[in-house]
């Protein structure tokens, strides 16, 4: 099994992946069976940032400038694709001070790897990272038939409404 956070020579990170090392798991409240962490996520598979090969380099860069996105991936070495990923985006609110909000975004895996637990792997990593990125709270959308499987990992429905305005499919 690779280690966390390998990258290829070639290939640059979105964000620097000793990061993930750097994350206190003990401080992590969810529970996995079997045990898997952002080190070992599973026999074959990677946990790591996103990375230049992994997108169209000019968006990649375009995001990577900006420095508020940690775009995290699980990638299966074995296929050398990637099967989970999920986005944290940092905000920087006026009205706190320019203190930091987390927004987690994008959590997706593949269909044949639901059941492994890597929703649940790219969550717990993501709380922890904001929370080490000194970000002052966290928030998700979700559906509500998700509301239950992200009350496992602290979140809880807030009161306001989520609305939007779509301009683009």
């Amino acid at each position: 099994m690779m280690p966390v956070a390998t990258v290829m020579p070639d290939d640059t990170p979105m964000f620097d992946p000793r990061i993930l090392h750097e994350l206190d798991w003990s401080e992590n409240t969810t529970t996995f069976s079997p045990a898997i962490s952002p080190l070992d996520p599973g026999d074959g598979l990677v946990l790591r940032p996103l990375c230049t090969a992994d997108l169209n380099r000019e968006t990649f860069e375009h995001m990577k400038r900006l420095g508020d996105y940690f775009v995290t991936v699980v990638e299966d070495t074995n296929l050398g694709q990637i099967v989970a990923t999920a986005t944290l985006v940092i905000e920087h609110k006026f009205t706190h001070s320019c203190a930091k909000r987390g927004r987690i975004e994008d959590v997706v895996v593949s269909g044949e790897c639901r059941g492994k637990q890597l929703g649940k792997l790219l969550i717990s990593t993501l709380t922890l990272l904001s929370k080490r990125l000194n970000c002052y709270k966290i928030t998700l959308e979700c559906l509500p038939k998700n509301v239950d499987f992200y009350k496992k990992f602290g979140y809880l429905v807030s009161e306001e409404n989520y609305m939007f305005q779509r301009f683009f499919n």
